[in-house]
């Protein structure tokens, strides 16, 4: 199986690029503070499933990169709320994201709790 058949995967990039083409409208002088920070955590969400993905012969590397994509994906959450308390995003779409957000780390935590379900032996 490859890690883009993944749910987790296909959400994680999805939400990736909605947050992305958010960030777009950022005030200029976020460019180097939170814009750079909010893009780093949600694209390394994708990359860190990817990994875990080729390291699934070594189940505690398996667990370990699924454990720091969680991390990275509440650091999302955190960048999320930073953008609605600055005003740079509304209520409804801060809401609509970080439902996503939550249903990817639900997905996370499922894969971690049972990696013999995703090949790491």
């Amino acid at each position: 199986m490859s890690f883009t058949d993944l749910l987790a995967f296909k959400k994680s990039f999805t939400l990736a690029m909605d947050i992305f083409e958010i960030s777009k409208s950022f005030p200029k002088e976020e460019k180097y503070a939170l814009i750079d920070q909010i893009k780093r955590s949600f694209r390394i969400v994708s990359a860190n499933i990817s990994e875990a993905c080729r390291k699934r012969r070594f189940p505690k590397h398996f667990i370990s990169k699924f454990t720091d994509s969680d991390a990275e994906n509440s650091e999302t959450y955190t960048w999320l709320l930073f953008s609605l308390e600055c005003k740079y995003i509304d209520k409804d779409t801060c809401n609509k994201l970080s439902k996503e957000n939550l249903e990817i780390g639900k997905l996370i935590h499922y894969m971690i709790n049972n990696p013999g379900k995703f090949g790491a032996v």
